[in-house]
C-alpha cells in the first residue's frame, strides 16, 4: 500500500480507492486474497506496550539519593555488628519502599483499554456474500457494511451512504454526529472535516453506508493515538522535581559532613569504630527519614479531601501539581459546555424569540424583546416550530426523570423547543400524518416530509436544512399573522450573521402546500415555490458553573485555554461567553487559532502563540500533544482536561491530566491523573484550592522537620570536633525522627486552608521548596536545638549524671523542642492564636500521644534497654520544657517582625469551604 496515499484516501474518487486496494466495490475481496492479506498485515489489533514488572517497580523505590545513604548506614552498622541500629535503619527504608510501591503499583491501562475498544464484530461482503466476522479478522480492502448502532471496526473510505451520521466526538471533539457522504475531498481537508471517511471506534448514530477498509490496527487514526500515548513522556510533577533537587543537594551536604566527621575523629585520634559510628549517626540524623512517608500520607489525605469534592486522584503527586498549575487546557464539548444542543433563538417574520432553559429538558419560557409571550397566540412562531417537530426522525424520551436522546441531537433540540411552546408531537402527527420523506443528503443539504391533507387544507410539505439550500427554493415568507409576503433576504441574512457571531448553529424552515391527493415527494416538488417560515438557532450551551470557575481560576493567576475539535467560530463565541481571555484579547486573529494555522507554525512560533491565544479549534490529537509540550517548554505547569479518545495523549503528556468521569471515555480516564465524578469544570477550581493547601502543609512539614535533622547533625559534628562523647546515638536519632514525624509532623496535614489561598498567584515552577526566609528560620531553630541539647547534655555530665541519663535529656530536648516549634509551624505567617489554639484537634491528639511515648521512652525498663535511655528527675524536665518554650517564643517574635505589616488579607467566602 502506498504510504503517501494511505494518508490521503479522502482525496481519491471512490472508484479509484477500490482499484488501488485491488478490491471490488460490490463483491469485496475473494477468499484466497483475504488469507494472503491476513498473513501479510496481521490482525486488526493495537500493539500493546510492555509495562514495568512489579519487582522492578518495587526495586525502583530504593532508587533515591537519600535512601542510598540509609542503606549504606544499615550495611556499615551490620558489618560492625550493631544489630539493633542496623535493623531499625533498614526497617525504616523498607517501610518507605512499601508505601511508595503500593501507591505506584497501579500501572497505566490506557493502551489496553484502546485495544479492548477495537474488539467487536463487523458485517462484511466477501466474495459477494454478506457475513459477520470478528473485527480482528479485517484486512485492507475488505468491504464493510455500516448501520445505526454499529461501532466502526477499522478506518474506512466510504463508497456509499444513505443518511449516514457518525458520532466522532470521542475522536475529534466534534459536538454533534457528522453527516457522511462518499464523494472525494481536497487533500488539505483536516481530519474532523473528512466526511467521506469513517474512523475506527467511532459510533454510527443514524443511517446506513458501506466502505472499504484502508487501515487496520496500528495504522488507523486511533492506532496513531495509541502510539502517541505510548510515546508521551510521563513527566515528573513539580513536587517530585523539587524534592529530587532538594534531595540531591542534601545528599552532598550529608556526605560532606560525614566525611568531615571522619577526618575530625582521625585528627583527634579516636578509635576507628567510634569514628564510623559518629559518621553513621550524623548521616542518619541529617536525613529526614520521615519525609517520604509523610509526603505520601499528606498527599493521601489530600486525595480523600478531593474525593469529597468530586475529584478522584489516580496518581497522588497530582494533588500538589494542581496547586502549582499555571495553565489549564480544557476541552469544550461536555467539559465547558452541557453537551446538549439547545434552541436559544427563533426568528420569524422579522421577530426574534428567545427560549429559556438549557439542555434537553423541555422547560423554559418563550419571550419576545424581553417580555414573556404565549406561543399559542403567535401563529408564525407555532408554524415554524411545527415544521421542526414534524420534519424530524429523532425522539426525546423521559426515562426515570431523565431526558434521553434517540437520534440526532440537533433534531432533538427542535423537539424540545416545540414542547416548550406547548406543542404535542403525538397530537400534531395525528392531525398531519407523514406520508413520505426526502432524507437529508449532503449534496442537497435539506430534509423534507410530506404530510396528509386535512378537511380544511391541502397536503403540506415541510422542509428543514441549511439556510442557503432552503432560501434558494423560497418565493415568499410567512408574516406575523400567518399570511404570506415578499421575501426579504437581506433581513434574513442580517439575522443569521448576528446569530453566527454568538456561535449559534442555524437551521432554516419552509413549507409548501400541494394537492390533497399527493402520496409522495421528490426533489422536483421542492425545487421552488416554498414559503419561508423562519430560522431556529441553537448551540451546545456553556455550563454556568464553568463560567464562575473560570473567573476564579483567572483571578488566581491561572490561564484557562479552550482546546477543541469543534469549529473556530463556535469555539471562539463560547469562549467569550464563558469569560476566557488571553494575552491577545484585542487581536481577533490571535485570540482563536485553528488547527490548520497551528500546522504551519514552527515549534518556536507555537511556544509564543500558545501563551497568547485563548482558543485552539479544529485541532488534531497530535496538535493537542504539541500544544501542551509548547506550554511546558515556556515554563508552565499544564493541566489538561478532556473526555475523548483524542484527548488521551495530551492528558498523559500534561503535568496533570483531568478526565471526565461520567461522559469521558475509559481511554481518557486511564490516561488521566485525576477524574471528575461530576464532569464539572468548577470541580477543578476546588481541586486547585485543595492542591494549594496540600503544598502549604507540605512546606510546613519540611520547615518543621529539617531543623531537627540539621540540629542532630550539628550536635554530632560539634561533639566530634570537641572530642566529646556523642550526645545521641543512631538508634535514638531514628526514634526521634520517626515518632515525631508521624505523631507531630503529620498532624500538620489536617490544618485548614489559610485565608487568601485562591488570591495568590501560582507558584513559579522554578521557585524552590524553601525560600530564603524559611531557610533563615530553619537555621535559627537548628542552632537553638544544638545549643539547648548539647548544652543540657554537657551540663548533666558535669553534674555527675550517668551517660544514659544525659543522652535521655538530650533526646527529650529534641522531641520537646520540635513539639513547641510545631505550634509555630501551624502557619508560616500567623500565630496559633489567630488560627485557634484547638482548631486542629488531630494535632492536639498527636501531641498528647507523643508526650506519653516520651514518658515510656524515659521510664519503661524495656525502652531503656532497647534505646539506652534512663529515668529523669523533675528539675531535668524543667530544663527541657524551658528550652522548648524558648524556641517557640523566638520563632514567634521572628514571624511577628517579618509579617507585622501584612497581616490583613482579603478573602473570598468560598476560600473557607471544607
Amino acid at each position: 500500500m502506498n504510504t503517501l496515499l494511505a494518508k490521503h484516501w479522502h482525496q481519491l474518487p471512490r472508484n479509484e480507492v477500490a482499484e488501488l486496494l485491488e478490491s471490488d466495490a460490490d463483491k469485496g475481496l475473494d477468499t484466497f486474497e483475504i488469507s494472503r492479506r491476513q498473513t501479510h498485515f496481521g490482525p486488526n489489533r493495537l500493539t500493546l506496550k510492555k509495562g514495568t514488572s512489579p519487582l522492578v517497580l518495587f526495586l525502583l523505590q530504593f532508587h533515591q539519593p537519600l535512601v542510598y545513604i540509609l542503606l549504606a548506614a544499615a550495611a556499615i552498622t551490620f558489618a560492625l555488628e550493631e544489630w539493633v541500629d542496623s535493623s531499625v535503619i533498614f526497617g525504616v527504608v523498607l517501610v518507605n519502599a512499601v508505601i511508595g510501591y503500593v501507591q505506584e503499583s497501579k500501572a497505566l491501562k490506557a493502551i489496553e483499554t484502546l485495544a479492548h475498544g477495537m474488539e467487536g464484530v463487523a458485517m462484511v461482503v466477501r466474495a459477494g456474500k454478506k457475513q459477520k466476522i470478528s473485527a480482528a479478522e479485517l484486512v485492507p480492502g475488505d468491504l464493510v457494511l455500516l448501520q445505526s448502532g454499529d461501532k466502526v471496526p477499522a478506518d474506512l473510505r466510504l463508497l456509499r451512504s444513505r443518511e449516514l451520521q457518525i458520532d466522532e466526538s470521542a475522536l475529534t471533539g466534534e459536538s454533534v454526529p457528522v453527516q457522511k457522504q462518499p464523494e472525494h475531498l481536497p487533500q488539505a481537508t483536516v481530519l474532523a472535516d473528512r466526511s467521506n471517511m469513517a474512523y475506527s471506534s467511532a459510533l454510527v448514530s443514524y443511517g446506513t453506508g458501506s466502505g472499504v477498509v484502508v487501515a487496520i490496527g496500528d495504522d488507523t487514526e486511533i492506532g496513531q493515538i495509541n502510539a502517541l500515548i505510548a510515546s508521551a513522556a510521563t513527566l515528573a510533577t513539580p513536587l517530585t522535581r523539587k524534592i529530587t533537587h532538594f534531595s540531591g543537594i542534601l545528599l552532598w551536604i550529608i556526605l560532606g559532613l560525614a566525611g568531615l566527621t571522619l577526618v575530625a575523629g582521625w585528627l583527634h585520634g579516636q578509635p576507628l569504630l567510634d569514628t564510623f559510628m559518629a559518621a553513621v549517626a550524623l548521616a542518619v540524623g541529617a536525613i529526614p527519614e520521615g519525609l517520604p512517608a509523610a509526603m505520601t500520607i499528606m498527599l493521601a489525605i489530600g486525595v480523600s479531601r478531593m474525593a469529597r469534592r468530586h475529584a478522584i486522584i489516580r496518581k497522588m503527586p497530582a494533588v500538589e501539581t494542581l496547586g502549582s498549575t499555571t495553565v489549564i487546557c480544557s476541552d469544550k464539548t461536555g467539559t465547558l459546555t452541557q453537551n446538549q444542543m439547545t434552541v436559544q433563538q427563533l426568528c420569524v417574520a422579522g421577530q426574534c424569540y428567545a427560549f429559556a432553559g438549557v439542555g434537553y429538558a423541555p422547560q423554559g419560557e418563550v419571550s419576545l424583546n424581553g417580555a414573556v409571550v404565549k406561543p399559542a397566540a403567535q401563529p408564525a412562531l407555532i408554524e415554524c416550530l411545527s415544521a421542526g417537530l414534524l420534519c424530524n426522525d429523532s425522539h426525546l424520551v423521559n426515562k426515570d426523570v431523565q431526558w434521553l436522546v434517540e437520534g440526532d441531537p440537533t433534531e432533538v433540540a427542535l423537539i424540545t423547543a416545540a414542547i416548550k411552546a406547548g406543542l404535542g408531537r403525538e397530537a400534531l402527527e395525528r392531525a398531519l400524518p407523514r406520508l413520505d420523506t426526502l432524507p437529508f443528503e449532503s449534496q442537497h443539504q435539506y430534509m423534507a416530509s410530506l404530510h396528509a391533507a386535512t378537511a380544511e387544507s391541502a397536503a403540506v410539505i415541510y422542509m428543514k436544512g441549511s439556510l442557503e439550500s432552503v432560501l434558494s427554493r423560497c418565493s415568499d415568507t410567512l408574516t406575523v399573522n400567518a399570511t404570506t409576503a415578499p421575501l426579504d433576504k437581506a433581513l434574513i441574512f442580517s439575522e443569521v450573521e448576528a446569530m453566527a457571531a454568538k456561535g449559534l448553529r442555524v437551521l432554516a424552515f419552509a413549507r409548501k402546500f400541494v394537492a390533497a391527493s399527493s402520496q409522495s415527494v421528490n426533489h422536483a416538488d421542492v425545487a421552488q415555490g416554498l414559503t419561508f417560515l423562519g430560522i431556529q438557532a441553537m448551540m451546545d450551551p456553556p455550563r454556568q458553573e464553568a463560567i464562575t470557575a473560570i473567573a476564579a481560576c483567572q483571578q488566581a493567576g491561572i490561564q484557562v485555554k479552550m482546546v477543541t475539535g469543534d469549529h473556530l467560530a463556535t469555539a471562539a463565541a463560547i469562549a467569550r461567553q464563558i469569560g476566557l481571555h488571553g494575552a491577545a484579547d484585542g487581536d481577533a486573529d490571535s485570540f482563536a487559532i485553528s488547527g490548520h494555522r497551528l500546522a504551519q507554525l514552527s515549534d518556536q512560533q507555537l511556544v509564543e502563540i500558545a501563551q497568547r491565544a485563548a482558543v485552539f479549534a479544529r485541532v488534531s490529537p497530535e496538535q493537542k500533544l504539541r500544544l501542551v509540550a509548547a506550554l511546558q517548554a515556556a515554563g508552565h505547569v499544564v493541566a489538561m482536561t478532556g473526555d475523548g479518545v483524542n484527548d488521551a495523549p495530551a492528558l498523559k503528556q500534561a503535568d496533570i491530566g483531568v478526565a471526565m468521569g461520567v461522559g469521558g471515555t475509559e481511554v481518557a480516564k486511564e490516561a488521566a491523573d485525576m477524574v471528575l465524578t461530576d464532569d464539572n469544570f468548577s470541580t477543578i477550581e476546588a481541586a486547585v484550592e485543595e492542591g494549594r493547601a496540600v503544598f502549604d502543609n507540605l512546606v510546613k512539614f519540611i520547615t518543621w522537620t529539617l531543623p531537627t535533622n540539621l540540629g542532630e547533625g550539628l550536635v554530632i559534628l560539634v561533639a566530634v570536633f570537641a572530642g566529646a562523647t556523642l550526645p545521641i546515638t543512631p538508634v535514638q536519632i531514628l526514634w526521634i525522627n520517626m515518632t515525631t514525624a508521624v505523631l507531630l509532623g503529620l498532624m500538620l496535614a489536617f490544618e485548614d486552608k489559610e485565608p487568601g489561598l485562591m488570591l495568590r498567584p501560582p507558584r513559579r515552577p522554578q521557585t524552590p521548596v524553601l525560600t530564603l526566609e524559611l531557610g533563615f528560620r530553619i537555621g535559627l531553630v537548628s542552632l537553638m536545638l544544638l545549643v539547648s541539647a548539647f548544652g543540657l547534655f554537657e551540663l548533666a555530665l558535669y553534674q555527675g549524671k550517668g551517660l544514659e541519663t544525659a543522652r535521655t535529656i538530650a533526646v527529650n530536648m529534641f522531641v520537646f523542642g520540635e513539639l513547641f516549634y510545631l505550634f509555630n509551624c501551624r502557619s508560616l505567617r500567623y500565630s496559633m492564636f489567630k488560627l485557634g489554639v484547638f482548631s486542629n484537634r488531630w494535632l492536639i491528639l498527636g501531641v498528647i500521644v507523643m508526650v506519653l511515648l516520651q514518658i515510656l521512652f524515659t521510664y519503661a525498663a524495656t525502652m531503656n534497654q532497647w534505646f539506652g535511655s534512663a529515668p529523669m528527675r523533675v528539675n531535668e524536665w524543667f530544663w527541657v520544657l524551658s528550652g522548648g518554650f524558648m524556641i517557640y517564643s523566638l520563632v514567634g517574635v521572628e514571624k511577628w517582625l517579618r509579617y507585622r505589616g501584612s497581616s490583613r488579607v482579603k478573602t473570598r467566602p468560598e476560600n473557607n469551604r471544607s
